[in-house]
């Protein structure tokens, strides 16, 4: 198969994707190190094998030579800022697992402003809108139903995690 313009993005996307989890893997270390405890391992590997395989669906399931509907990518790139905001927003806080640390500060700035939880309103949408933007709607409703069946799980994890720094415990 020689790769077309939508397999370029979804290589790109993959590399974004890599250099996320070495961040976030960085900020696991460090945030366990100070006494944090990570809730909710056990679906974590659920969520990786689900954001492969979309990534695996994208790349062999659209043609090549599809016709991309540019609007989307536009939207899908304003996602990408929008995940970037929240990455910022977190900072050394930011990580792909449920990590809490009693006492450290809850982030109330940037997006968080707005939502308890924007990362996953962002992923939400992007698991929808690339698939969309290479007409495979297919792959945009079924990563969007699974991911929404693990974001219910996780989201009651997180919660419950942070309800005590709340003051909701």
């Amino acid at each position: 198969m020689t790769p077309g313009l939508p397999q370029w993005i979804v290589l790109a996307l993959a590399g974004q994707r890599l250099i996320e989890i070495a961040y976030a893997k960085r900020n696991t270390a460090r945030l366990l190190a100070d006494g944090g405890r990570e809730v909710g391992a056990r679906h974590y590997p659920l969520f990786v094998l689900l954001h492969a395989m979309w990534l695996i669906a994208l790349f062999f399931a659209v043609p090549n030579d599809t016709d991309i509907v540019w609007l989307l990518i536009g939207v899908f790139a304003a996602l990408q800022l929008g995940r970037l905001w929240v990455i910022v927003s977190l900072g050394r806080y930011w990580t792909t697992r449920i990590i809490t640390v009693a006492g450290a500060p809850l982030v109330r700035r940037g997006p968080y402003k707005f939502l308890r939880h924007p990362n996953y309103a962002i992923v939400t949408c992007e698991l929808a809108v690339l698939p969309l933007a290479f007409g495979a709607w297919w792959i945009a409703a079924a990563f969007t139903i699974l991911n929404a069946a693990l974001l219910a799980h996780r989201i009651r994890i997180e919660n419950a995690a942070l309800a005590a720094r709340r003051g909701e415990a």
